[in-house]
């Protein structure tokens, strides 16, 4: 059980490193297998398809990064501030990647949304639900933000959606122009959304 377990995360593991370098359309399954350095028979014993292997690695993703927000998000911060160690844990992460790779490789779920969204609707709906989960995470702390009229933003289910957008946006620009620095600007963006002032220094 331990080897088969283990074969598997090695293919989630070379199916996403490889995904977020090419893409998902141009692999091959014979080519994940070779860098997960498992037979190729083991591939169709674990996943049905590619198709099927690609929503396997976006569960994969969001669980890890759901625990990164959840953790940032219901944290004893104070809310802004909440949402500010968010962008700084995003920024850290595409920081890290860059320095891995040589490249800022995105985020996944941005990335394949680009790529598939019109072409799978299985992958299509699990994106939409996760990019939900974000927004629901976001409007929170949002919430408790106007509770403590730290913001004007009065619809919070908007105003957290303009912020996943925000982010999203400029981690796409990061990836565009290989440059973690185009995420700089996430704070100050995200205070103009939810119409709050900068706290003084």
């Amino acid at each position: 059980m331990g080897r088969t377990s283990d074969a598997r995360e090695k293919i989630l593991s070379a199916a996403q490193s490889l995904i977020e370098l090419r893409g998902y359309s141009a692999l091959g399954v014979a080519e994940i297998c070779k860098t997960a350095g498992v037979p190729k028979g083991s591939f169709y014993y674990f996943f049905a398809s590619k198709e099927a292997l690609a929503l396997a690695v976006i569960d994969e993703h969001w669980a890890g990064q759901q625990r990164t927000w959840t953790r940032i998000l219901n944290s004893g911060e104070e809310p802004l501030q909440r949402l500010r160690l968010l962008f700084e844990e995003t920024e850290a992460g595409q920081r890290a990647g860059q320095q891995g790779c040589g490249t800022v490789s995105g985020c996944l779920f941005g990335n394949l949304t680009l790529e598939l969204s019109n072409h799978t609707e299985a992958i299509r709906a699990r994106l939409q639900e996760i990019f939900d989960a974000q927004v629901e995470l976001v409007d929170s702390v949002i919430a408790e933000a106007l509770e403590r009229k730290e913001i004007t933003a009065t619809d919070t289910r908007e105003a957290a959606r303009a912020v996943v957008a925000q982010l999203e946006g400029q981690v796409l620009f990061a990836k565009l122009y290989n440059s973690t620095h185009r995420l700089g600007p996430l704070w100050a963006n995200c205070l103009a959304l939810l119409g709050a002032r900068a706290p003084r220094v």
